[in-house]
């Protein structure tokens, strides 16, 4: 009897394990981004231009994006994504030989729903907008100030289009409604006069009244969506912290509306002296966002308006000497605008058609400035296989 009843226990771990590894058999995927463009902008509208020369237009055709993903699933548990990016835009008057990096590397362990641990160089940032993948925005590009100072290694969170390297914690209670971000990375690594710095820590929380965000720009006419949201950077002197709300929800019967609406408040600190300073790299300032939009599931069409302020409002000790209120008038700048979205293949081929208007202040003569309002005009191609 002894023996019949080890058989059978054998048996039934050898079938649990045989169960277990049939289940685990890792799976692999790889696709493909793609956005090209081509515009028509002013050209004081990216950079400060001779007031004489500002308001020309000049003509671009644009190879914006090309990112080649991979992921794999090695287990029910474990996860590896990676992506990389174009070094730089291939245009008019670009590089036409610009090569490959590495944007994202990232393994994903799943200890339970309530504890995701995620490693390599992540997507980081403490406001929504932040996190969306480019394939799923609304509008046709990311806002510009939503996480404007980890852009690339020479600004000063020194990162990579929002990516920087270290440990994030995620995870859901709630059946998954309530979920959670809290994770450390490298950040700046370069302070004057240091030999090691702090690490950058960032934490967000959200709630979802009804369907689970994924983080679309816009659900296409899917699903009804209501996240509220808010959450906090910072590092040495560094902080920014802001609150954000997303719905998406059907409105009549031709289809959905979509609100995807943030604050944050940003400073590096107020005192250059200290061990850790950001005070002056990153002002105190205001950002606000705003982008609405009306998706029509019958055609396919989708218009939207966008709007983003960056309101500087900088202390005596971050604007190198220049007084603050002509300080601020210089680098305040709203952004409005608006498109057409055409999703005739969904988010794998649509076209979008935007203009946004850019004003910001303009030094006319000295101590006098002005604000000068520059156009962009965008027709873009999105091609996404994943």
């Amino acid at each position: 009897m002894k023996i019949l009843k080890a058989k059978k226990i054998v048996k039934v771990i050898f079938l649990s394990l045989t169960c277990s590894l049939a289940s685990a058999q890792p799976s692999f995927h790889a696709g493909v981004l793609m956005h090209t463009y081509v515009g028509f902008q002013q050209k004081g509208f990216n950079q400060a231009e001779a007031v004489g020369s500002a308001n020309k237009w000049n003509t671009d055709a644009t190879l914006y994006r090309v990112r080649i993903m991979a992921e794999a699933h090695l287990s029910k548990r474990d996860y590896i994504f990676i992506e990389t990016e174009l070094t730089s835009p291939l245009g008019t008057g670009r590089d036409k030989a610009a090569g490959i990096k590495i944007l994202d590397a990232q393994y994903d362990h799943i200890f339970a729903d309530y504890l995701k641990v995620s490693a390599g160089k992540i997507l980081v940032s403490h406001n929504r907008n932040g996190l969306q993948t480019a394939a799923t925005l609304m509008a046709n590009d990311f806002t510009y100030f939503q996480y404007p100072y980890n852009m690339s290694e020479d600004s000063p969170l020194q990162n990579d289009l929002g990516r920087d390297i270290g440990i994030n914690l995620s995870g859901g209670f709630v059946s998954g409604k309530l979920k959670y971000r809290l994770g450390a990375f490298a950040g700046r690594r370069d302070f004057e006069g240091q030999s090691s710095a702090p690490l950058r820590v960032i934490g967000r929380l959200e709630y979802n009244f009804l369907d689970i965000d994924n983080y679309s720009g816009t659900n296409l006419g899917m699903g009804k969506t209501c996240t509220l949201a808010g959450g906090f950077d910072t590092q040495g002197t560094y902080s920014a912290g802001g609150a954000d709300l997303f719905v998406d929800y059907p409105l009549g019967l031709p289809g959905s509306v979509t609100l995807n609406t943030a604050y944050s408040y940003i400073t590096g600190g107020n005192n250059p002296d200290k061990k850790y300073s950001f005070a002056t790299m990153i002002p105190s300032q205001h950002v606000t966002f705003l982008e609405l939009g009306y998706y029509f599931k019958s055609c396919k069409l989708q218009p939207w308006v966008r709007y983003e302020r960056q309101d500087m409002q900088s202390k005596a000790n971050q604007t190198g000497g220049l007084a603050t209120d002509i300080y601020d008038k210089l680098n305040t700048t709203t952004v409005f605008g608006g498109g057409l979205n055409y999703f005739f293949n969904g988010y794998t081929t649509n076209v979008r058609l935007s203009y946004v208007a850019m004003t910001k202040g303009i030094e006319v003569a000295a101590g006098e400035i002005k604000n000068k309002t520059y156009g962009q005009v965008w027709l873009q191609l999105q091609l996404c296989l994943f």
